[in-house]
């Protein structure tokens, strides 16, 4: 189907450059394929624009280096639809055979510049051997996470953003990238007679190590690595398989000065990653210019109507 799709518009771009088709001409041939074909389906209008735009950013079938008909129809269309550059469609290309994503989640990537978020965390995984002499590869931490998902807005506790990722586990888990596994929440651990508690407890079993992840609902202090790091030992001497590698520790916080995070993990034996999340996606600065303040519209709301206004009746 693929292949045909790319033949009919190949097609397309050859009489419109030869015969000077227009979009009549491409709405024409959609009847008459559909009345020919009445059978089978995928001869709209629209869809045949589409297979005109794969064929122009795709002449020989290939997205990059991969072959396109790995993926599903339209799959490609929000590939070729959302994506501008041939280098990004060809990562997502690799992360969608590699995770198997379905569209929605991939529309859903590619919406929040998932690949530009990748790997940019601050850690000191290049610093931190695992067995076998090995690096983490900072790719599996991202920078910012994205938890809009969760209906909160900025000022939003702790124990309420815990609560919300919990309660929507699956976007969570799809957030944070591949190879997670939930364990536990609150998850506790009794040291020499006292109670301490994980905020949230992972498993990556791709790497085969525990993840500890710990919220803070405001910016970033360099005291915030000493907790995570004594959660980290203990885990590793309680929690720790003899075939693990040592626990990752994932430290999310509302903002962060990158210099002092990077300050403040230097010379930490155990992996640790810090990164920012946001809440609520951030709009464009060019339709965020356009939009009235918070005070503005308070301003607004309170303001008396005047006389001579007249308001719609709705029935």
């Amino acid at each position: 189907m693929i292949a045909l799709y790319l033949h009919i518009g190949t097609e397309i771009l050859l009489r419109q450059k030869q015969n000077g088709w227009g979009s009549k001409v491409v709405a024409r041939l959609s009847a008459d394929l559909q009345a020919i074909f009445p059978g089978i389906k995928g001869f709209s209008t629209s869809n045949l624009k589409y297979m005109k735009s794969f064929a122009e950013k795709c002449p020989d079938g290939q997205i990059g280096q991969q072959a396109a008909d790995q993926l599903p129809w339209f799959h490609i269309v929000v590939l070729i639809t959302k994506l501008r550059s041939t280098e990004d469609r060809e990562w997502y290309v690799r992360e969608t055979l590699a995770n198997g994503w379905s569209r929605a989640i991939l529309e859903d990537k590619i919406k929040t510049e998932f690949r530009s978020r990748v790997g940019t965390a601050v850690s000191n995984f290049g610093e931190v051997a695992v067995r076998g002499g090995r690096v983490i590869n900072a790719e599996i931490l991202k920078d910012p996470y994205m938890f809009d998902f969760i209906g909160l807005a900025n000022g939003a506790h702790e124990r309420q953003i815990e609560d919300g990722l919990i309660g929507h586990l699956t976007q969570f888990l799809l957030e944070l990238g591949t190879g997670f596994a939930f364990v536990g929440q609150q998850f506790k651990l009794i040291i020499g007679g006292d109670e301490f508690f994980i905020d949230l407890l992972l498993y990556h079993y791709r790497l085969k190590c525990f993840v500890v992840v710990e919220l803070k609902a405001g910016e970033f202090k360099p005291e915030h690595v000493g907790q995570l790091n004594f959660y980290l030992n203990a885990v590793d001497a309680r929690l720790r398989a003899t075939d693990d590698n040592p626990t990752i520790g994932l430290l999310l916080c509302k903002s962060k000065n990158k210099l002092v995070a990077e300050y403040s993990i230097s010379g930490i034996r155990s992996p640790v990653g810090i990164a920012e999340y946001q809440l609520v996606r951030q709009l464009p600065e060019r339709f965020g210019a356009q939009l009235p303040t918070t005070h503005q519209i308070e301003s607004e709301m309170s303001a008396k109507p005047s006389k001579s206004t007249k308001y719609p009746v709705v029935r």
